[in-house]
């Protein structure tokens, strides 16, 4: 049998050729097979004592969390991917090498200023950044608009980035939030360590641990500087409203316009273990629905979720998170089933703004099922011999999930079938088997009769 060589490969001679954007076997850390290799695309490369390397990089087919810095006896630089840009000849491979982009590559990251870094990622610039290409969007939008109007558009933001400003922004924001920046936080009796980039000030980012005041989230360089501010904070619980409360669970509704600061260290932190979602810099449109666990020293936050006070696209969350330290114990799914609560009492369906995390679509597809499930079960025939019938819209109302959420999960269940002329659906006892054990196992959920909560009209501003 005669082996295919794949001409995108070379042989690397020393890991002194590698560059930024080279993809080649790695192994993992803490890996137990030595031998055990992924393909990983090096993202930076950093010096360190005795002339050695560290790269940082990204397992082609696994999740960013799993982003790390490797030594250089984990590379195995017998095949080797070198990035090519614009036709060029990829650096190190030589003319002729036929080193290329692997053709079913995704689409490759910007190149960094420079392969070594040394300086710590600052937050503070990617903030600017984020807030520098928001203001961009939204002239150009003004000048999509009303093109008659353009030139006086421009100097209706005096002071503010050019495009060419916007530009470079935009490409140092995409570089410095490819890696994680903070090496591990405190909250509480916990120690975690953070999954993603997230744009804390350029004096945190450098230190070995970043101490969090669990209550009111403030940010402290050591535990002795939140020693002293944890004798003069007082609040034991998130500010707010608390509209929720069953034994130990409690929920409180924030105002991202009313508790600003909260609503900002609450979107730092979460932005360290969430990658798809942007970081709201601006908080005032938004609703921050808390989960907390009481016990004798006060309400700790188990989670969150967030949602637009007027959305246009009915998303009846826009950001969820379970703190990793309460995952695998059923909070995720009590967080979705609490987001259609308050649908329900809005009288609506809602749907999660996408796109969704991957942990987050494996939470909300087992949720939309189960519940989906629950109505089928539950519905009985009007005669003798007649079948249960019940419509997608009905469901719909009964659950406020959203028709094409309700639909696309019958789908993906496999229950809807086409007959005489008409859909129908088809339960088979393995699937009532398994949705049966999946309820007998679950201890936690929502009771509406807790639930004291009145949604406002937010199209009326003057109100609020």
């Amino acid at each position: 049998m005669i082996e295919e060589h794949d001409e995108r490969e070379t042989i690397c001679d020393s890991v002194n050729s590698l560059v930024e954007g080279c993809r080649l076997p790695v192994r993992m850390n803490g890996s137990e097979d030595w031998r055990e290799y992924s393909l990983a695309e090096i993202i930076s490369i950093k010096e360190e004592l005795l002339g050695k390397k560290s790269y940082y990089v990204h397992y082609v087919d696994f999740n960013k969390r799993l982003d790390e810095w490797v030594p250089e006896d984990c590379l195995d630089t017998r095949k080797v991917q070198f990035p090519r840009r614009d036709g060029a000849t990829a650096p190190g491979t030589g003319a002729g090498t036929g080193a290329a982009t692997p053709k079913k590559q995704v689409p490759s990251r910007p190149a960094s200023p420079s392969v070594v870094h040394s300086e710590p990622v600052n937050g503070s610039a990617v903030l600017q950044a984020a807030i520098q290409k928001k203001m961009s969007r939204k002239r150009k939008a003004t000048v999509m608009e009303n093109d008659d109007s353009q030139e006086g558009a421009q100097q209706a933001t005096p002071g503010g980035p050019r495009p060419t400003g916007s530009l470079v922004a935009h490409h140092h924001e995409d570089v410095v939030t490819r890696m994680k920046n903070i090496e591990l936080i405190e909250l509480g009796r916990h120690r975690i360590k953070p999954w993603y980039f997230s744009p804390y000030p350029q004096e945190m980012i450098n230190l070995q641990c970043i101490y969090i005041c669990e209550f009111c989230l403030k940010y402290r360089k050591s535990r002795k500087c939140l020693e002293r501010h944890l004798l003069k904070c007082n609040l034991r619980h998130p500010p707010g409203n608390e509209i929720y409360r069953k034994g130990t669970i409690s929920f409180f509704e924030i105002d991202g316009r009313k508790n600003k600061n909260y609503a900002q260290n609450l979107c730092l932190l979460a932005k360290l273990f969430l990658d798809h979602k942007t970081l709201y810099y601006d908080t005032d449109p938004f609703l921050f629905y808390v989960m907390t666990e009481l016990d004798s020293r006060g309400f700790h936050m188990v989670g969150y979720f967030s949602k637009e006070k007027e959305s246009t696209e009915d998303y009846n969350v826009a950001c969820i998170l379970t703190m990793p330290q309460f995952q695998r114990k059923g909070y995720g799914r009590l967080l979705i089933e609490f987001s259609y609560e308050l649908s329900k009492f809005e009288g609506k369906t809602g749907s999660p703004e996408k796109p969704l995390s991957d942990l987050g679509l494996l939470s909300y597809r087992s949720y939309w099922a189960h519940t989906i499930l629950d109505i089928l079960l539950s519905i009985k025939p009007s005669g003798d011999n007649e079948k249960p019938q019940i419509t997608i819209n009905e469901i719909c109302e009964l659950t406020s999930i959203k028709k094409e959420d309700v639909i696309s999960t019958l789908q993906n269940l496999n229950l809807i079938n086409y007959y005489k002329g008409q859909y129908i659906v088809t339960l088979n006892k393995d699937i009532i088997d398994q949705h049966q054990t999946a309820m007998a196992r679950r201890k936690l959920k929502i009771d509406p009769k807790c639930l004291h909560w009145t949604p406002k009209d937010w199209s009326i501003r003057a109100k609020w």
